[in-house]
């Protein structure tokens, strides 16, 4: 991902989102709306949550250390998975906890052009974020559908802006028609029933952020166009003759491990294989610009003991040839 792709999407999210939040809030004030309250609390969650990207973003920065040799990367990455848990708890359960209390004891909307007005006014400001956030995402989304774009990204920033942005497009509806409809029978359980549709909607956004994020903690391994390239670069048919295996795994969304296991021929002298092991890491580099780390091991390949060993393609990011 671009950083300053990310990075702009999210600070035109964090903004639409604090400017709505306040206009959902006084317009709660003034027509007693539950829908509004629990929008209210969605948008304030979702400018901390981008305050939280930005914050991962940063630490993520920082220059790698003996305690952590592999550097920060994954920071963005955890804290993309606390975005789903306060979208979870703060704007889910909240939203849900308010749509029951409102079922349970309705009463009619007051001051019905505040919360119309309001509502206005945040779906034409999450529209302009969601816009940014596409516009964004298609410069390096490349021919991959939206829910493939979710699922293989690396970098957390603009899926979860993606998500999150979507869901408050939704769920300003769902509070339009909740207040539309209350509005119309003079039914407050239909605000209610708007207010329950949002939390259940936020939940549902929170679960697939989590699964995401989840995988990415774990440690994905390179894209398939990239090991790709690199089971391209590795080889150079001279002293480097087979690639043997090979894993790969994300410290951080722009910075790949590379480790493989490489035939090298049997009559090299030791300063051959050295610099035939450099000029591979050279090519990885050069095919692959995020392959930072890099561990080649030389060895000399036998048909025998490759069809009697145990097969690395088993595991994710495992290739062998």
């Amino acid at each position: 991902m671009s950083a300053s792709g990310g990075t702009k999407a999210i600070v035109a999210a964090l903004a639409a989102n604090l400017a709505i939040a306040v206009a959902k809030f006084v317009a709660f004030l003034f027509s007693g709306s539950s829908s509004m309250l629990a929008e209210s609390v969605h948008s304030l969650a979702d400018s901390g949550n981008q305050g939280l990207l930005l914050l991962g973003g940063k630490k993520a920065k920082r220059e790698a250390t003996p305690q952590h040799p592999f550097g920060y990367g994954r920071e963005r990455y955890i804290y993309a998975f606390l975005v789903s848990i306060v979208l979870f708890s703060v704007g889910g359960m909240f939203a849900i906890y308010e749509g029951y209390e409102k079922i349970k004891h309705p009463h009619p909307i007051e001051d019905w052009y505040w919360p119309i007005g309001v509502l206005v006014f945040a779906i034409i400001a999450e529209t302009f974020s969601f816009r940014t956030a596409i516009k964004e995402s298609n410069a390096i989304r490349g021919g991959q559908s939206w829910t493939e774009f979710v699922r293989r990204a690396k970098a957390p920033e603009l899926p979860v802006v993606l998500l999150e942005d979507l869901g408050a497009l939704v769920g300003l509806f769902l509070a339009l028609g909740g207040v539309g409809i209350a509005l119309l029978t003079g039914d407050g359980v239909w605000d209610g029933i708007g207010t329950l549709c949002i939390g259940i909607l936020l939940i549902v956004i929170a679960i697939v952020l989590a699964a995401e994020t989840k995988s990415l903690l774990l440690g994905e391994s390179a894209g398939v166009d990239q090991v790709k390239k690199i089971e391209e670069a590795v080889v150079d048919g001279e002293t480097v003759t087979r690639l043997i295996h090979m894993r790969t795994l994300h410290l951080g969304p722009e910075e790949l491990l590379v480790a493989a296991k490489v035939a090298v021929r049997h009559d090299e002298t030791a300063t051959q294989v050295a610099n035939a092991i450099n000029a591979a890491e050279e090519r990885i580099r050069a095919a692959v610009p995020i392959a930072r780390v890099i561990y080649l091991e030389p060895d000399v390949y036998s048909e025998a003991a490759a069809a009697a060993g145990e097969n690395p393609a088993r595991t994710p990011g495992g290739t062998s040839h």
